[in-house]
């Protein structure tokens, strides 16, 4: 049967409908889709791939939107925004276990575990979707005591290429299900997520300010109390870029996830090395729900934001005195350092697409360039952020600002990425869902392992 546009019966927005420019644009990009669709069941899903397979669109998937690449949207493609499947249902309340949509935020899931005293170890921002965050890895707050949120997945079910419904999990299409634990949106539309979520209600959190008279120094002190800190205590060190006649300052930004019951005091004791690292200026570190802690983003108007990020196996001088130089170039960059180990690094590099388990920190630099600026400008500005590139080992997609073959090799060990091609062939042969740090389908003769 031959499948014309207007026999698309899935909501849909075209140019020049009522909301279609909101609904064209996210959070790092502004696009022009031939069609944007909303689907409300797997079927509706289905219906939209069809029709994108059919007319021979582009495909890019929504969540929450917030791709530094702008993956979210397209021009002259198809955008399957997943905001209708934003339910959140505890399908085992013995186990814990809860099934999420895949176009919910992560606030919506706070919100709806709260009242049970149960949260999931997921990003820093509320309004961030979830099938997104969780498909690169997703690290969150709890990230030392709970690992990524992958490692708290137990199944997905997933819209493929071809139209098919299946569900991935370690019992059915095991392959599949490895993928999707890093590999990012390149196997299919994930429909919704079934996590085990942890039990929480309130944690410590906060910032402490510090003045910075020496930045390596206090990297360095950071550093030591950290390797030495209870898993249940995660934080990042933030730098902001250097202002005009403002003194320079550094913040550390902390999460304090202890069990149920915890007393102030062991809250304290854990807190108190940071409190030591240098002259601290302001903190304002308080007890609240985790729900809580969760931020809405806010793009600064008139920038153009360049993310890019690497994991350091070892937060060492040579990572420092290259951090150090980053601060102090004209370009204005923020930098955030954050802390891993713990439960994220016990899990076996091999047990998910993400392979970076040995990363002691990940170092985060964020370009603040005139919105302007071209991407020779851009170029220039990252000068100063390849010397600290080279001291990593591989990146987290989710926060990476480019998605070149050289970013996607940086993001997957060449044993992972051969993996994730031949997955990839088995699941979208055809490459539909190439808008992401896509990982081409493996040869037909070099395929191996998973059947579709």
């Amino acid at each position: 049967m031959s499948l014309q546009e207007t026999d698309l019966t899935v909501e849909a927005l075209r140019p020049g409908d009522d909301g279609y420019d909101d609904a064209a644009r996210v959070f790092f990009a502004s696009g022009e889709p031939a069609l944007v669709v909303r689907p409300r069941d797997p079927d509706e899903v289905a219906i939209a791939l069809a029709h994108a397979v059919h007319l021979d669109l582009a495909v890019s998937v929504r969540s929450g939107g917030h791709s530094p690449l702008g993956h979210g949207t397209n021009t002259g493609g198809m955008v399957i925004d997943l905001a209708h499947l934003d339910t959140v249902e505890i399908i085992d309340a013995r186990r814990r276990v809860v099934r999420v949509g895949g176009g919910a935020t992560w606030g919506r899931v706070a919100a709806a575990l709260d009242p049970h005293g149960w949260g999931l170890t997921v990003g820093d921002t509320a309004n961030v979707g979830v099938g997104g965050l969780t498909l690169g890895g997703g690290i969150g707050w709890m990230v030392r005591r709970h690992g990524l949120a992958i490692d708290n997945l137990v199944a997905a079910r997933v819209a493929t290429a071809d139209g098919r419904l299946v569900t991935a999990s370690a019992e059915e299409h095991p392959e599949l299900f490895w993928a999707l634990r890093g590999g990012g949106g390149n196997f299919g539309v994930v429909l919704d997520f079934d996590f085990v979520a942890q039990e929480v209600t309130t944690v410590h959190s906060g910032t402490i300010t510090y003045r910075l008279d020496d930045l390596a120094e206090l990297l360095v002190r950071w550093r030591d109390a950290m390797r030495v800190a209870p898993e249940e205590l995660s934080s990042t060190l933030v730098l902001m870029p250097r202002m005009p006649a403002a003194p320079a300052s550094a913040m550390v930004l902390l999460c304090y996830a202890g069990e149920p019951g915890t007393t102030l005091l062991e809250a304290d004791a854990a807190i108190e090395p940071l409190l030591e690292l240098g002259t601290v200026t302001a903190a304002s570190i308080a007890e609240r729900r985790y729900a809580d802690v969760l931020e809405d983003a806010q793009h600064p108007p008139g920038l153009r934001l360049v993310g890019r990020n690497t994991l350091v196996p070892t937060l060492g001088d040579e990572v420092i005195t290259a951090i150090d130089h980053l601060h102090g170039t004209p370009a204005p960059a923020a930098i955030a350092v954050r802390s891993l180990g713990g439960a994220f690094g016990r899990v076996p590099t091999d047990a998910t697409a993400f392979a970076h388990r040995d990363a002691e920190a990940m170092v985060v630099c964020g370009l603040m360039l005139p919105e302007t600026a071209t991407d020779a400008d851009v170029e220039r500005a990252l000068v100063p952020w390849r010397a600290v590139a080279a001291h990593g080992t591989g990146t987290y997609v989710n926060f990476q600002g480019s998605a070149t073959a050289e970013d996607v090799a940086a993001a997957y060990p060449p044993a992972t990425h051969a993996r994730l091609a031949a997955v990839k062939r088995a699941y979208d042969p055809g490459n539909l869902f190439a808008l992401n740090h896509n990982v081409e389908p493996a040869p037909a003769e070099q395929a191996e392992g998973p059947a579709a």
